[in-house]
Parts: C-alpha cells; structure tokens; sequence
C-alpha cells in the first residue's frame, strides 16, 4: 500500500511538470510580448511555471483528480479535465491582470486542448501500470450481523481493488479468525461490536495486516475531535456544536457571493426553462415542498416544475407518465435544482451540507434511526458528502455517517472540494448499483466456496 501511494506521487509529479513545460512554451512562443511581459523575461517565466504547478497541485488533488487506480479511469480523467479548464481560465485571467489588456485567447484554448490530451495519455499509462502491477488484496471479510454482508457486493464492483476471498461470522471467534488471517493479506471488520473489533483491529496492526473497517457513528464523531496535550494523558475533545461561528460566518459570506454571482450568469437559462414550462401547460414554474434544515427548521425548498401539476406525492421514476416534456430535460441535466440558488441567499439552505429531507421522511428516518437529528446541526446544502460518495440506494444510516463526516471535518478547503466534485457529479449517471440485487450470507458463502 505505501508503494502505491509512493508511486502514484511520482506519477502526479511527472503529470504536473510535463503540463507546467507546455505551460510555458505556450507562454514564451504564443503569448509573450515585451511591452506586457518584460520583467518576466529573465526568472520570472519560472516563477509563472511554478504559479502554474502549484495551482494546477491544488485544483486537480481537490477534484481527486490523482486517484489512480482507485477511481475509476473516467472518473480520474473527467476530474482532470474538469481542473484543467479552471486553472487554464484563472491563468488567463491572471495574465490578462499582468498585462493590463486582454490577450488573445487562442494560445490558452490551445494549451487546455494539449493538456487535455497530455491528461489522456497519462492516466492512460498510469492506469496500465497498476493493471499490469498490482494485485488486488486478497482479503477476509468478518461481519457481524448477517445484512452488514452486503459491503462485499460493493466491493465486489471494484474487484481489481479487493477481492474478498472468504466470510466469516465474529462468532466463531477471535482465536479462529486470527489464524485463518494468515491465509489472506487483509480483512474487512463490518458492523462488529466495539470490544471484538479493538481485539481484531490490535492484532492488526501488530502484524501489519492490511484492515477495512466500517465506521460507527461514534468514531466518525471521534475523528473530528481536537486532541489535547495539556496532560501526560491524552484527551480528546469532541465538537458537539456543529460549525464555530467564525466558519458559519465564512460559509455565509461566500454562499452569498457565489450564488448572487451564479444567479446573474445562469439568468438567461433559467428564464429560458422558465418560459419552456410555462409554454408546455400553463402551470405554475416553480415547485415547491416542505423541507427540514438547521435546528428542524421547516422551509418551503424550490425547484423548477418537472411534473404535472397536483402530481401526487410519491418519488418520480425516470418513465414516469407525470414528468413533462420539459421536465425529462430539466431532470436528466439538474436544471431542476438551480431555483435552490434563491433558498441559499435567502439563507433557508447552503451551498454545502447535507442534503435537506421532506418533514415526513424526517419523521419516519428518526423514529427508526434517532442519530438522524445530528445531521440537523448544519444547514441543508444543495450538493454535500452524501450526495457525492453515496449512491440513489445508499441506507439513510450510511447517509447519516457520510453527512457526519463532512460536519465534523468541516474546512472551507473541503466545501470548495465538494463543489468541484459536484462538477463531475452532474455529468454522471446516478447509480443504483445493487439496488435490485438481494443476497443472503448463505448465497454469498455459496458463491464463494464454488469459486474455490
């Protein structure tokens, strides 16, 4: 595992100067001027090359645009792209800030096509390099109630990361499991009791053994904790609070820019769809619904109207006979979702958060799952961590941990993260991998011991 993460380092790094070097022949051949540019005709073009490295650092890993052999290659190569055309478009304006005029933009869209195609090319070799190189890690998978064998099915989607060779109960002990531990190069500890799973994971790390473990909603609690060294005993203290208010006034702050400036550009398109709807029946634009937020507060969330009007209250399929013309449009392509840009200045959402549910699944989710209220110490967000790492078949119970995880590992980093994520997100199919399949332990144990 630290060979891989050693080698995909290099990789980047050799990814990131070979676009740094076109950067600046494109610079030096294509756009140079001595009247504009002259002071940087000494050491300062590598100091723009270095400008360029470091921005092109910064977006591509915050758009988990180096995640090769962990992504998949369309993932990888989209994130990439994704990137790519934003540091291309702040250099330009950056040397357009330099030169005091606007330059031609040729060279510029030039270079993102070549660095389009350098991208391609790399995460092409990259990718053949792990496929040829590396072995997926055989591995033991103990689980503690029968339904928490279903992770084997998700990972089995990516068998050229894991393969999950054998499954065992927790009951057949810890002694046991150790032993057969020495067949395999890891395990996976699924929904394990607390004192069983210390023991594992203890023997784990003292034989250096490759280990998965699915999250409590206490640990991931745990892991936004600040540790403090006031004492010679360690302590951790946790944040129960949600946001500090220097973050909520930050988060604010920046909500309201993006959003006043994203409702200004994207204007034009959403008359557009406003008009196309009003045209199609007649009806209403807008569509509006009871959602919980902050502090279970109940706001009335927008959208654009994509279905028939007084359609009844039950989740829409993708054929389904109430979706107007218009809607199947606006709902493929989440132009459905950019009335929320009004509910996030008018303070009701955020740009970020967790994803805010209609009162009644509120109400049933935390009548089954009382954790569910926790998600409720931030505002609701238009795009969150649930919405990019989960899937349309995610339990509400991994929801509430991948909600957790942003609050308590909540950064301005992070949120302008996500937002990129999101980029890549809208342009990819929602997936429901799984969702149909249901397999009991004794069909899995069957699977595997055929396999054998």
């Amino acid at each position: 595992m630290k060979n891989k993460n050693t080698i995909r380092k290099i990789e980047s790094v050799i990814e990131l100067a070979i676009m740094a070097v076109a950067y600046y022949f494109v610079w030096k051949y294509m756009i140079f001027d001595r009247e504009y540019f002259f002071p940087f005709l000494g050491r300062g073009k590598y100091v723009l090359m270095g400008i360029y490295f470091i921005l092109m650092l910064v977006i591509i890993h915050l758009c988990e645009g180096f995640k090769y052999g962990i992504l998949k290659i369309a993932d990888v190569l989209f994130s990439q792209w994704i990137a790519i055309f934003i540091v291309n478009a702040v250099t330009y304006l950056q040397l357009c800030l330099m030169a005091n005029i606007m330059i031609p933009v040729k060279p510029m869209l030039l270079l993102t096509v070549g660095n389009f195609l350098i991208s391609g090319i790399s995460v092409y070799i990259f990718f053949a390099i792990y496929e040829r190189h590396s072995k997926a890690s055989k591995l033991l998978m103990v689980y503690g109630n029968k339904e928490s064998v279903g992770l084997k099915l998700k990972m089995d989607t990516r068998a050229d990361s894991y393969n999950i060779k054998n499954i065992v109960s927790i009951d057949e002990g810890i002694d046991k499991i150790c032993q057969m531990l020495a067949d395999y190069d890891g395990i996976v500890i699924s929904d394990v009791s607390a004192e069983q799973r210390n023991d594992l994971l203890k023997y784990c790390y003292m034989h250096e053994i490759e280990t998965y473990i699915t999250p409590k909603i206490s640990d991931v609690i745990i892991s936004g904790g600040e540790g403090i060294h006031q004492f010679d005993t360690p302590l951790v203290m946790i944040n129960t609070t949600g946001l500090t208010p220097e973050q909520e006034i930050v988060k604010r702050f920046f909500d309201v820019i993006l959003c006043v400036i994203a409702a200004v550009v994207l204007s034009p398109l959403m008359l557009i769809v406003a008009l196309a709807i009003k045209f199609e029946d007649h009806g209403p634009v807008f569509y509006k619904q009871a959602r919980v937020t902050k502090d279970g507060k109940v706001f009335d969330i927008l959208k654009f109207r994509s279905m028939v009007e007084d359609a009844e209250q039950r989740p829409a399929t993708d054929d389904d006979d109430r979706i107007t013309k218009v809607g199947h449009v606006i709902r493929a392509t989440r132009i459905d979702e950019l009335p929320q840009i009004f509910n996030i200045i008018k303070g009701d959402m955020s740009i970020v958060g967790p994803r805010p549910e209609r009162t009644e699944h509120v109400e049933k989710y935390t009548a089954a799952i009382p954790e569910f209220e926790f998600r409720n110490k931030v505002k609701g967000g238009l795009t969150g961590y649930a919405q990019i790492y989960g899937k349309y078949n995610t339990s509400a119970y991994d929801k509430i941990k991948l909600d957790l995880m942003y609050i308590e590992n909540y950064s301005f980093l992070l949120d302008l993260k996500l937002i990129l994520m999101t980029i890549r997100i809208v342009f990819k199919k929602e997936s429901t991998e799984g969702f149909d399949k249901v397999v009991s332990v004794d069909e899995i144990l069957d699977e595997i011991n055929s396999n054998r």
